[in-house]
């Protein structure tokens, strides 16, 4: 199994933050964000790589990031958010030019969390030919408005899945974090083909649980989706916390 994390949004939400930084390479705790989701997957034991891939902008950073670390970084050659290539088309992108053709973990390079990444491929392993997504309930409709929300059968396998719905028909939310069979990334292509959104890798699954087995595996284990200002400064204070260092009223990169 490969490990893919991506890393190659330009966090608009984060401006003027995102500016000079890699939203990605943002210290919560007195470490990158990254930083904590590359412990997990390495702790985890059950990849041999583990790839980034971030944007031309950033690249430098991160290449100076990795330097002693046992990471690939790729550069998906763009240099603004009105080219990017999304989510999905780095997914791509990523699995044609390292030439992959394993089973992936793949997780959003903003997503912080303290679930067993162990534990969600010991599930996915016992479902045979399938892909998984790591579920929480987050316990809010408003909430719930800002993530793919799914509906899952007794055992876990996905029956519906959408994308920030306007009117959110549960509190179930995918997180950012999916395992997807070798078969199943093999369709990416034929999906971007298709023409249905290279943004936001939610839209795949939402695509693919219609055609192929996926389970929500869930958990209710602390999870951060870092995706403005207030996330990144209370994910900061808990992990500030959890290090022993006194909690901040605004979020600095110092």
């Amino acid at each position: 199994m490969k490990a893919i994390v991506l890393a190659a949004g330009y966090a608009t939400r984060l401006r003027p933050l995102t500016d000079t930084w890699a939203k990605e390479l943002l210290p919560v705790g007195g470490r990158p964000i990254i930083d904590w989701i590359i412990d997990a997957v390495t702790d985890a034991g059950i990849v041999d790589e583990i790839h980034v891939v971030t944007n031309s902008h950033k690249v430098d950073a991160f290449a100076r990031w990795a330097v002693g670390r046992d990471v690939i970084v790729h550069d998906d050659g763009t240099t603004s958010n009105e080219h990017r290539l999304g989510a999905i088309g780095d997914l791509l992108f990523v699995i044609e030019h390292a030439q992959l053709d394993d089973d992936l973990l793949v997780i959003a390079g903003d997503n912080l969390f303290e679930f067993s990444l162990v534990d969600f491929a010991a599930f996915w392993r016992t479902k045979g030919t399938a892909s998984a997504v790591a579920v929480r309930d987050v316990g809010s409709l408003e909430l719930a408005s800002r993530y793919g929300i799914v509906a899952l059968a007794d055992d876990g396998r996905v029956l519906d899945f959408e994308e920030k719905p306007a009117d959110p028909p549960s509190t179930l939310a995918a997180t950012a974090t999916y395992l997807f069979h070798r078969e199943h990334a093999r369709l990416i292509r034929g999906y971007l083909d298709g023409e249905h959104g290279a943004d936001q890798p939610g839209r795949f699954v939402g695509w693919l649980q219609r055609r192929e087995p996926v389970y929500g595996w869930l958990f209710d284990d602390t999870w951060y989706d870092i995706g403005n200002h207030e996330q990144l400064l209370e994910a900061d204070n808990r992990l500030r916390a959890a290090a022993g260092l006194s909690a901040r009223e605004s979020y600095s990169p110092d």
